[in-house]
């Protein structure tokens, strides 16, 4: 079973607030989850991001992966630190005809 962390929107339309869960990969976005380990509303200003540092800790040394979101939400909250080695940006590449 692949376990990831990500998030999970919550909110109406054009105001969005996200739960940080740990969900298995293959599940809906928005769909069940095994745990919730904290939220993110970047509406507000500054941005409110609460993580459970014990339970992210938790997870992750259990092997559970996070999206690239949720990695650098648990850099800036100090749950984790950041890595040496630079990735590339997830961009979609265009087929030239």
């Amino acid at each position: 079973m692949a376990v990831k962390m990500r998030l999970t929107r919550l909110g109406d339309k054009k105001s969005p607030i996200y739960r940080i869960v740990v969900v298995d990969s293959r599940k809906a976005r928005d769909g069940e989850y095994i745990e919730k380990i904290g939220h993110y509303n970047p509406t507000t200003q500054p941005a409110e991001v609460i993580i459970d540092a014990d339970k992210a800790k938790d997870w992750l040394s259990k092997g559970v992966q996070p999206t690239e979101t949720v990695k650098a939400l648990l850099v800036h909250e100090g749950v984790i630190e950041k890595s040496s080695k630079l990735s590339a940006p997830r961009t979609k590449t265009r087929k030239k005809k």
